[in-house]
């Protein structure tokens, strides 16, 4: 996840210049002290070396080993996955959005699969896909720009060009757009409400229009108001 050159990540024997100390800031308190040191020397393109050692047991049993298989385990996976915003929004939102276009994809023109015909309840599903994936992307830009400013990670020149290109007066233009355009689709609905004489409706038809509405209103508003929220976590960097 971090490309740190090192097999052995809680190996206590280690050389570190004073300089680089007060360079890195760690702030673990823990037993994450360790790995922070690891993954922020690697983010920060530090040198590092690892020399192999070779362990020889001493005979000493004073107590039983400390450490817990499962607890300590998770502790090391969670500080791995705050660290990386990438694996922890990026990647999994990027496969919602894509999981969820597929299904908009295969469930719009109805589309067998298996015997099985896609409808609106794929729609619906889809569209949670889509929007939780959307907010994983969101929740990846505020990490990834919160941590930059608060110098836990180094400035990531891709995503300051991408926040830079989709500044806050065109996700503005955008989201505002696509929060039209969904209500658009929902007037269509509602149009043919009126046209049966708001009595009985053909859902499987209707939905086609209300959910993809619903979503792309949904995914405009987000766009608004996230926007906002980056523009914010930036000011401190300007």
């Amino acid at each position: 996840m971090f490309r740190a050159p090192i097999h052995d990540v809680y190996c206590g024997m280690r050389g570190f210049t004073r300089e680089l100390y007060h360079r890195l800031k760690l702030r673990s308190t823990g037993m994450e002290f360790a790995t922070e040191m690891i993954i922020k020397s690697s983010l920060f393109d530090v040198n590092i070396a690892e020399v192999p050692t070779t362990l020889h047991p001493d005979g000493r049993k004073a107590h039983a080993p400390h450490l817990k298989t499962f607890r300590d385990g998770w502790r090391t996976l969670r500080f791995f996955l705050m660290y990386s915003p990438r694996w922890l929004f990026l990647m999994p939102g990027i496969g919602l959005c894509l999981l969820g276009l597929l299904g908009y994809c295969l469930a719009l023109p109805g589309v067998k699969v298996f015997g099985a015909v896609l409808d609106a309840h794929t729609l619906m599903a889809s569209s949670l896909a889509v929007l939780l994936g959307f907010q994983l992307l969101q929740f990846g830009a505020f990490a990834k720009t919160f941590a930059a400013s608060e110098g836990l990670v180094p400035e990531d020149e891709r995503l300051g060009g991408f926040l830079r290109f989709m500044n806050l007066d065109r996700c503005i233009v955008y989201g505002v757009t696509a929060f039209f355009g969904g209500c658009g689709l929902l007037v269509g609905a509602v149009g043919q409400w009126h046209a049966a004489n708001y009595g009985q409706l053909d859902y499987a038809t209707t939905m086609r229009w209300v959910i993809p509405g619903v979503t792309i209103a949904a995914l405009g508003f987000q766009t608004i108001f996230s926007s906002f929220f980056v523009s914010i976590l930036r000011l401190a960097r300007k």
